[in-house]
């Protein structure tokens, strides 16, 4: 079973710096593209971040480009997200998810089938 922990969360000021982990402790981590999304209290769940299993490509929403960056270490079955010069808008639980193997990185939630329980993240102006 895929099972994944998200870590990393907490509050912070605006302009100051997160970094959050997705760990797996499956055995086919190394051959999942993984996500990342956030939703706000009241608000829809929205793509963040996500990274091909081979880790050569990675992709970001608008809102977070520049500030925002994904990383994986598969020897550690281990996706990082890397967030800084955070802003209050950021505030949100962030979710990482998997998709099948060997499946392409998608914006979409409903394309990927494994979540974990999330991490609050609460950016205070």
């Amino acid at each position: 079973q895929v099972q994944l922990v998200e870590s990393g969360g907490g509050p912070v000021q605006a302009g100051g710096s997160l970094r959050l982990s997705c760990a797996d402790s499956g055995r086919t981590f190394s051959r999942r593209s993984i996500g990342w999304f956030r939703q706000a209290q009241g608000k829809e769940r929205e793509f963040v971040s996500a990274i091909t299993w081979r880790g050569g490509s990675t992709y970001y929403s608008d809102s977070v480009k520049g500030r925002f960056t994904i990383s994986r270490d598969n020897a550690k079955n281990t996706v990082y997200l890397q967030m800084n010069s955070l802003k209050p808008e950021d505030t949100a639980v962030y979710y990482c998810a998997a998709r099948a193997p060997y499946l392409l990185t998608s914006s979409s939630s409903d394309d990927y089938a494994y979540w974990g329980q999330g991490t609050q993240v609460t950016v205070s102006s």
